[in-house]
Order: C-alpha cells, then structure tokens, then sequence
C-alpha cells in the first residue's frame, strides 16, 4: 500500500490534522460509493433529478465538494437535513439528499472544515456524535416505511437466494473511522496533558550538572 504523494501544504499539517484530513476524505468517497449503490437498486430516485445514473453521481459528487446547501434540502443543514431526507413525505431524489445530509452531518462535526492546518482543532465529542447519527440514520434507513408501505430506499438485500449486505458494510466503514478518529483525538489531548504534567515534575530534577 503507498500513500499519497507528498504536498506542500503538508509542511503546515500536524500529523493529527492529517489523520483528520485522510479520514474525511475516506469518508466522502464511502458516500459516493454508496450513493452509487443506492442507484442501482433505486433507479427511480436519480431519475427524479438527472437524465442518467452518472449525472446524479456527477451532481452528487459536486454537491459533496461545494459545501453549499443543497436546493431540495431547502436551506437545512447537518440532522436537521438528514430528517427531511429520511422524511417519508420527502418527494425529492432521496438517494441524493440522504448522501448529502450525511455528508454535510461528519463536515459539521468536524467544525466545518474540511481541510485542517496548524491551530485547527476537532472537538472528539462532535465527531463521536456523528458516530452515532450515522448509526442513527442507518436504523431508520432499514425501518422506516413510506405511505404506501415501502421502504423508503432499498438498501441491503436479504433473501432465500441472495445476500447482499454491502451497503452496511460501506456504512461501518464510515461509522468505524468517526470513531477510531474521535477515540485517537481523545488520546492525543489527554497524552498532551499529561506531558504538561511531567514536564512540571520533572523540571526540578533537570538542572544542569557541573563538569570541572
């Protein structure tokens, strides 16, 4: 496995802010990639707002990258649009708005940023919760109905013939790196405290010898 080529911009990134980075970026391609799947079992949604499955993703894609609110959300941002996406009354392409609205949810999370330097900070609370919503939209993605009684998007397929299961899989995956993120930045201040710490125990013992 090698990793990327190194940048400029690297020589102003801690390496906290570059774990950061690397995981939103996993992370963002984890929604595109399930965005892609949640197409092909659920044509009828990219029809709702492209002319083909690739221009949704095209459009998705750009929408992940601008940071703007996205038009059918109507101006919301973060839970508030991952409840209007998993809204049964949604009439909108939901595949879209629900790629989105997590997206924009693990964005927030990390205090709206998306590329982190030097005196950028990420609050371990925030990304954790993210964790969570994450879980939280997956249940009602699996739960939740429409008037008519259908799922509201078909997701993973379970059945006496077939199994598929990777969209969950997909879904852990971005679940796991929020976590092992907020677990390693929960660390990283906790080990800079207690370096404080011994640092101030053991100044009175590193005075300096005489040599003569």
């Amino acid at each position: 496995m090698r990793g990327d080529r190194f940048g400029t911009a690297e020589l102003i990134q801690s390496e906290g802010n570059r774990v950061t980075q690397q995981a939103m970026q996993a992370n963002r391609r984890s929604l595109l990639l399930l965005a892609d799947k949640l197409y092909r079992r659920n044509p009828a949604e990219w029809r709702k707002s492209a002319a083909t499955r690739e221009a949704a993703l095209m459009q998705v894609e750009a929408a992940l990258l601008s940071g703007q609110p996205w038009a059918p959300l109507a101006g919301r941002r973060d839970v508030a649009a991952l409840s209007l996406a998993l809204a049964p009354e949604f009439g909108g392409d939901r595949v879209a708005a629900f790629v989105v609205a997590c997206h924009d949810t693990i964005v927030t999370a990390h205090g709206g940023k998306r590329e982190f330097y030097y005196l950028d900070g990420v609050d371990p609370q925030h990304v954790y919760n993210a964790a969570r919503n994450m879980e939280i939209a997956l249940w009602i993605l699996n739960t939740r109905r429409t008037p008519a009684g259908q799922p509201l998007l078909l997701a993973n397929e379970i059945g006496p013939d077939s199994r598929n299961l990777s969209f969950e899989r997909e879904f852990g995956k971005i679940i796991g790196r929020l976590d092992l993120l907020a677990s390693y930045m929960t660390e990283r201040y906790r080990r800079a405290v207690i370096s404080y710490v011994q640092s101030v125990v053991a100044a009175p013992l590193l005075a300096f010898l005489p040599v003569k």
